[in-house]
């Protein structure tokens, strides 16, 4: 994750910047105590296609919450989200036919709203986890856009299907806030300190129809989602990610490149553009696949380790311990007795699709 101070050329909508400004106002904050003496310019408050650098976005939240008095603006971030709020990107997905391809569409062209974040979907089993992943370290302000982001998606999610959609447990890679005993009921099962931030769900809520599916309209905004992905050079990183797992395994670089029907030489040569390998791409993925898989927690050791392209236990084992400090036995030890796959299958019918 680059730090703040280095993040040059990252960027978040202005939109971002224009929900925290209703927020403020709240508190009787105007946007131009909020704005006042930055390096930015206000006119951008009304043009929501504008993009704001990360280090002035993080500056404002900042300000915000000295200006405000209230620490955790994040909760109230996500209560505000709507899907207008993402311009094409979210008329896209609401125009879906089920709540797994509008999950797919945020996935796809998330970098056409930021930089500043990318957001995956997986799925094992009965598990589907949508797994959020920072390009940039906003500091101490890192907490206000991640509760933001996770809390924002589930309360999304029920408003695409018109049913209530709750996480079976949402993790969250910072420490757990001192605000947070405030909004603990806005987002149950919070797990902080992780190793990633993720929402995991029953996988069966991904085929819920969406209350404005509609065909025509999706492929008008996917079309010009896709103009806007194709002009901005979008990063092959999450191109990489989306098909380097199979359900056979990982694919090898040759077999992604043909995927993505480039040459291998080239796939290397973008990749390291942007400061990258491929082997370094499959370590991290390997690494977030293990978290992934260790939290099924009926799953053997071997079967991870095979999944994951380990021919023995104690080769995945080094590997993980390098990781994370700890062997896998001891990982899932430290996640506490809670099993997901046992929360999902606890769950009638009626009361797992809340």
């Amino acid at each position: 994750m680059t730090p703040l101070s280095s993040a040059d050329g990252h960027w978040v909508s202005a939109s971002h910047v224009q929900q925290l400004v209703e927020i403020a106002r709240r508190w009787n904050v105007t946007s131009g105590q909020l704005v006042s003496g930055l390096e930015w310019s206000e006119d951008l408050l009304t043009n929501p296609g504008g993009r704001v650098p990360v280090g002035v976005y993080a500056a404002l939240i900042e300000r915000a919450r000295r200006l405000t008095g209230e620490p955790g603006l994040g909760f109230y971030l996500g209560l505000q989200k709507r899907m207008t709020g993402y311009g094409y990107l979210g008329f896209a997905a609401m125009s879906s036919s089920c709540l797994r391809d509008a999950l797919e569409i945020a996935v796809r062209y998330a970098s056409v709203v930021t930089s500043f974040v990318q957001i995956r979907l997986q799925t094992e089993g009965h598990m589907a986890c949508l797994v959020v992943e920072e390009q940039v370290d906003l500091g101490s302000a890192r907490d206000v856009p991640l509760i933001s982001l996770v809390s924002g998606m589930r309360r999304l999610a029920s408003l695409l299907t018109g049913r209530e959609i709750r996480a079976e447990y949402v993790d969250l890679s910072i420490p757990e806030p001192a605000y947070f005993y405030r909004f603990q009921h806005l987002l149950t099962h919070a797990r902080f300190g992780r190793l990633a931030t993720q929402l995991v769900l029953d996988a069966r809520l991904l085929d819920l129809p969406l209350v404005h599916g509609d065909r025509a309209a999706l492929w008008l905004t996917r079309d010009h989602c896709e103009r806007a992905l194709q002009q901005q050079g979008s990063p092959d990183v999450e191109r990489v990610r989306e098909v380097i797992w199979t359900d056979g395994g990982h694919r090898g670089l040759e077999d992604v490149a043909k995927t993505l029907a480039l040459s291998s030489r080239t796939l290397k040569r973008r990749l390291a553009a942007q400061g990258l390998s491929f082997s370094t791409l499959l370590t991290q993925e390997r690494r977030r696949k293990a978290t992934f898989l260790l939290d099924m927690r009926q799953m053997p050791l071997e079967t991870v380790a095979q999944r994951l392209g380990y021919s023995t236990v104690s080769n995945f084992a080094r590997a993980f311990r390098q990781w994370t400090g700890k062997t896998p036995a001891e990982y899932r030890r430290s996640r506490g007795h809670a099993d997901p796959m046992a929360l999902i299958r606890n769950v009638e019918h009626g009361r797992g699709h809340r």
